[in-house]
């Protein structure tokens, strides 16, 4: 047992105590007419402001091509946001206002870019010290803003310890390992590594970080978080939504590139990877691409036994019907885009051989919710079988990400009464009724990470090409590769019949927790 000088020592060398101090900024938002700006960027910002977290002075500068005054754009702001249910108030966006500016300009103009520097060179010397451009874009206008802001002389590669302006990118990071590879030296030319900060929204939310803190600051858990004690592991995204309104983008990228390639991926990573040497960014890091590589390759002739797609056909979401996938909006009639994936997946390595992680992810599925199920071994029916039969279920620890963020543990309990009656019980941790506070959204958790220059929620270079390499040999088994009957699933079902057999196989079957009905709203 550790001494108390000995912990002291361990604590100033291993442990992040505290975030650094952010500094005097400027956030420059490529695409400030866009859906992203008004929904998620500027509410993240304006919060952020509220609760005095972000610096001061700062200024938030929006870049785009349609003509308006800074005036203009904050007043359009101002109504979309006030009018929305982003919890804020008229005297917080008061407050907030005067920090937004506005510049014209097409992306591919050079002029536009001078203008934005001068705009910048005209806010001080301080606030142009440290510069960060969102770029809420089309990932094909990525390297062509990075190249003319170099060129304007405001994006200069800095050194690896990160220092010098910031380059944020919004996911899709490429559509195939080899535009993702493609695309990482295009922008390393110019920025270095450190510099360049890869958004996953999913990586911001509450309950995603609490995977870790849940896992290492735990020791019961921890000691039975491998081969030994672990059978199976099950991590399922699933949304009630369909392709409405994204129909054009989706159709081009579907659920495999869309949500398995970085989301899932992601997820699967921080549940099994092994713990870093300390919560400093790169030792995160390191631990989480060593595991995406431990991922056992797929050979072409295994992917039909280890990959499951489908896409949704009419049916009803909540009592109403709703149209099937081909019937959308700006979808092809004959696509054969998949808005359903279920992989298993197994991690050769000495803590995870032999486990299989099952993922699933879908659109028009009965419920929106997120949840990672680590499924133990089964004890010896040498005791209870004879008496329970059934009901003698595994033990299983379920995170739930999302709604109603939590931790449930499901053990065997006997329920009340003569007889030798066996029943599973849960015992439930409920985020909100633990803390009760304001849960802060993901953007407002990520952009404070990026101001205070912290990459730690952030994906690195390897690591998104590393999980292009693993999901690449599936999308090309299945391109042009019409849907067989069978992958047609009614909306409102939980995937084809094949997701089932992928599983069932090996003797599993899906579960979730019971409870998948959202809480309802804080008065």
């Amino acid at each position: 047992m550790e001494s108390v000088e000995q912990l002291d020592e361990i604590l100033s060398c291993r442990l992040d105590i505290g975030r650094r101090t952010v500094k005097p900024c400027t956030v420059v938002i490529f695409g400030a007419s866009g859906d992203l700006t008004a929904r998620k960027l500027i509410p993240a910002l304006c919060h952020l402001c509220a609760q005095g977290q972000l610096p001061y002075p700062f200024r938030i500068v929006g870049f785009a091509r349609r003509p308006k005054t800074s005036e203009a754009w904050r007043a359009e702001l101002r109504a979309a946001i006030l009018s929305g249910a982003s919890e804020l108030d008229a005297a917080q966006w008061d407050a907030f206002a005067p920090h937004l500016f506005y510049c014209t300009g097409e992306f591919g103009d050079a002029a536009a870019y001078r203008n934005l520097r001068a705009q910048l060179d005209g806010f001080g010397a301080e606030l142009r010290r440290n510069l960060i451009f969102y770029l809420a874009t089309a990932p094909g206008r990525f390297a062509e803003i990075a190249e003319h802001l170099h060129d304007a002389g405001l994006l200069a590669r800095g050194d690896e310890s990160g220092d010098g302006p910031r380059l944020v990118v919004e996911k899709p990071f490429g559509y195939d390992l080899a535009s993702a590879q493609k695309l990482n030296r295009e922008l390393t030319r110019i920025a270095s590594e450190k510099q360049i900060y890869r958004i996953d929204h999913y990586l911001g939310k509450e309950t995603v970080q609490n995977i870790l803190m849940f896992r290492f600051s735990n020791s019961v858990f921890e000691q039975l978080w491998s081969r030994q004690s672990v059978e199976q592991v099950q991590i399922t995204v699933s949304e009630k939504l369909g392709a409405a309104g994204r129909g054009e983008y989706y159709d081009d990228a579907g659920a495999l590139r869309d949500m398995v390639q970085n989301h899932l991926l992601q997820v699967l990573a921080l549940v099994a990877m092994e713990p870093p040497v300390s919560l400093e960014a790169e030792a995160v890091r390191d631990e989480k691409v060593k595991l995406l590589k431990s991922i056992r390759p797929f050979e072409t002739a295994q992917i039909e036994a280890s990959a499951v797609r489908g896409q949704y056909a009419a049916g009803e979401i909540d009592g109403a019907e709703v149209p099937g996938y081909r019937q959308e909006p700006k979808v092809k009639p004959g696509s054969n885009t998949e808005t359903f994936v279920a992989l298993r997946l197994l991690v050769d390595n000495w803590r995870w051989s032999g486990v299989p992680f099952y993922l699933r992810t879908g659109k028009r599925l009965p419920a929106s919710t997120s949840e990672v199920r680590i499924q133990f071994r089964p004890t010896p029916h040498v005791l209870f079988a004879a008496q329970c039969g059934k009901n003698l279920d595994a033990n299983s620890l379920t995170l739930r990400l999302q709604p109603n963020e939590g931790i449930n543990l499901r053990f065997n309990g006997k329920a009340p009464g003569i007889n030798m009656e066996i029943r599973p019980v849960r015992m439930q941790f409920d985020y909100h009724a633990e803390f009760g506070a304001y849960t802060p959204e993901a953007y407002q958790r990520l952009l404070l990470e990026v101001i205070a220059n912290d990459s730690t929620l952030f994906i690195r270079r390897d690591e998104v090409e590393t999980a292009w390499s693993i999901v690449d040999p599936i999308r090309q088994a299945w391109a042009g590769l019409p849907l067989a009957e069978t992958a047609f699933y009614p909306a409102g079902t939980w995937g084809p019949p094949a997701a089932d057999e992928l599983l069932a196989r090996r003797g599993h079957k899906w579960r979730m927790t019971s409870d998948v009905t959202p809480r309802p709203e804080r008065a």
